[in-house]
């Protein structure tokens, strides 16, 4: 494959990535927006966008196999595709936990206690700075961006904790909620592990600025 040819499938790869991080910080917005504000319709849309995700996610891994397969790629450029085909992976998941938290507005059936841990909502609000941030620092090739990105899940490990105590008062207080916190807390869990999947995407960046992942070269 001649360099131009690649250098126009390795842009149309890069058109295909920014639409999926488009998708995926409205669906974090969008979770966010449902919880807080109980918008079942809402819900129903973000459930109904993870497939469109999926088919961006699907769209890119095929054209970065196409990429590796065709032309055995230069150092730099083999970190480019591989780091896309590695954050693609995060952002997918990313994608299904906004769903997957979607899912469980629609199973809540006492609405009024939504507000009831007020944790949840800060794991919310910190899900969604970074998602959007670490998404800026991937575009903007910012590594130190990216390593501030990742210190960010130390607040959100210890706001899940918190949640966990919370919601072992509510089962205190309260004998009738058990469906109810047992959703609270697949809800933060959920949020949770977004965080984690940010950080993957913080050590792909240093990965593709570096040729390190975790202190070890790879490329």
């Amino acid at each position: 494959m001649p360099r131009s040819q690649f250098d126009q499938e390795l842009n149309k790869m890069h058109v295909d990535l920014d639409r999926m991080c488009h998708l995926v910080v409205l669906a974090i917005e969008n979770c966010v927006t449902a919880f807080k504000e109980q918008d079942y319709e809402l819900a129903r849309d973000i459930i109904h966008g993870d497939k469109q995700i999926n088919d961006v996610e699907r769209s890119i891994e095929a054209k970065c196999l196409s990429l590796i397969l065709k032309q055995q790629p230069v150092a730099s450029d083999l970190r480019d595709v591989s780091t896309a085909l590695k954050v693609v992976t995060d952002l997918e998941r990313i994608g299904d936990q906004s769903a997957d938290i979607a899912e469980l507005i629609l199973e809540m059936k006492e609405m009024d206690s939504f507000l009831m841990i007020g944790h949840i909502q800060d794991m919310a609000k910190i899900a969604t700075k970074m998602v959007k941030e670490s998404l800026d620092a991937f575009h903007q090739h910012d590594l130190k961006h990216a390593l501030e990105v990742k210190k960010m899940d130390i607040k959100m490990d210890e706001l899940f904790d918190q949640v966990k105590k919370d919601i072992i008062q509510m089962i205190k207080e309260s004998n009738d909620k058990g469906d109810l916190t047992i959703n609270f807390l697949m809800i933060a869990k959920y949020f949770e592990r977004i965080g984690d999947h940010v950080v993957n995407i913080c050590e792909w960046i240093e990965f593709n600025q570096t040729g390190k992942l975790n202190n070890t070269r790879l490329i």
